[in-house]
């Protein structure tokens, strides 16, 4: 007969960040600052007393959304295998099926998936890269929140330098403001300030036209950045194609889009020489592992979004040896940290993904909802 799912525990929690950061979307007027980070916790227990925990997350707007789904689809976990994570998977999509397959309904999934995925590996007893099969023991990291546009220049080079200090391998920076002059002496000053081998990356959160990413690419060439990532509207598949033929520099996207289908597209086009899914907005860990699959096969680089704590073990089963991305937002919720040493962060060897909601989760916790069985 197997297991079966005992237990549903769903929390929506509001985490804030210590700082307040802009990126290109700001800069330009289309978003606010982003203060905190909203995330949507899967807490699942099996009838073996086996349990797994996932997390979705949003920005600005859209957890109630994904709260509001679960608490509408949660049930139905109940008294699932939960070795089943393809069939489950179906099922909760069936379930939604009137509001697609993308977007708010699989996000709110993500969290479910993930949890399962946690569950299974740690039924096994392996972590989580483990148990898909790793490749390496640990992968290459650069960092991100040092680099937004709300913090003057001689901040962002402070902490690039503190960031390669602590053990990260890479640097990006935002770019993309209204005078594209000013993303290039900001560029030029970090290239100066952490060396020519020093990897560099630079995203422009979709802030240009085509014209203007192919200029800001031609007068970049020189300096070895490793990507430009998100030059585009991210949903511009044949922009990106055109770019990534036209410039020696390497382009990454793919973080917004949130179907299997859209990535593949990128993928088809060879519009992207990094591609940049994020489990929780592609719709969970089954739904990535379709793409970076397809991926894999069209030889390309993959440099998963955000959420390290997932990434790491995912980045670490890929066969290419992929970057993951270190932003440290979502730390405060959890107990565990993740070691970083000489440019590349460890994969846990704590089974599942080796995380555990820290007691201080609860005061950022803004609303929760359980199922659970009957016993019988």
């Amino acid at each position: 007969m197997g297991d079966r799912i005992e237990a549903v525990r769903f929390g929506r929690y509001a985490v804030p960040l210590a700082h307040a950061v802009s990126d290109a979307k700001v800069a330009t007027g289309r978003q606010r600052p982003l203060s905190q980070i909203d995330v949507l916790t899967c807490e699942i227990t099996s009838r073996d007393g086996v349990g797994g925990l996932g997390f979705s997350y949003t920005t600005r707007a859209g957890c109630q959304a994904q709260f509001a789904h679960v608490k509408e689809i949660g049930e139905l976990l109940i008294g699932q295998d939960p070795s089943d994570i393809g069939k489950v998977y179906d099922m909760l999509l069936w379930a939604g099926a009137s509001v697609g397959r993308s977007g708010v309904a699989t996000q709110a999934i993500s969290a479910v998936d993930t949890a399962l995925w946690d569950l299974k590996a740690r039924r096994a007893g392996l972590p989580l890269a483990k148990l898909l099969g790793a490749h390496r023991d640990s992968v290459k990291v650069y960092n991100t929140s040092g680099g937004y546009l709300q913090a003057p220049i001689e901040e962002v080079k402070e902490k690039a330098g503190l960031s390669l200090k602590s053990g990260i391998g890479g640097i990006k920076i935002k770019v993309g403001q209204p005078d594209m002059k000013e993303d290039l002496r900001r560029l030029a000053a970090v290239r100066e300030h952490i060396g020519q081998d020093t990897p560099l990356m630079v995203d422009a959160n979709q802030q240009w036209d085509r014209a203007s990413a192919l200029r800001f690419g031609r007068a970049v060439e020189e300096l070895g950045l490793v990507w430009i990532e998100e030059p585009l509207d991210a949903y511009d598949a044949e922009g990106h194609a055109q770019l990534a033929a036209a410039l020696d520099t390497p382009i990454a996207t793919g973080e917004m889009l949130s179907s299997v289908p859209e990535l593949v597209r990128l993928i088809d086009l060879r519009a992207v020489d990094f591609l940049q899914p994020d489990v929780p907005r592609v719709g969970g860990i089954t739904p990535y592992l379709k793409v970076v699959a397809l991926a894999d096969h069209a030889h390309l680089q993959v440099a998963p979004h955000f959420v390290m704590e997932i990434h790491v073990h995912l980045a670490a089963a890929y066969p290419r040896d992929s970057w993951v991305e270190h932003i440290e937002w979502l730390s405060p919720l959890f107990e565990e940290r993740l070691e970083i040493e000489g440019g590349r962060m460890r994969v846990p060897e704590r089974p599942g993904l080796g995380l555990s909601l820290a007691g201080r989760a609860q005061e950022w916790r803004l609303d929760e909802v359980g199922f659970r069985g009957t016993g019988r």
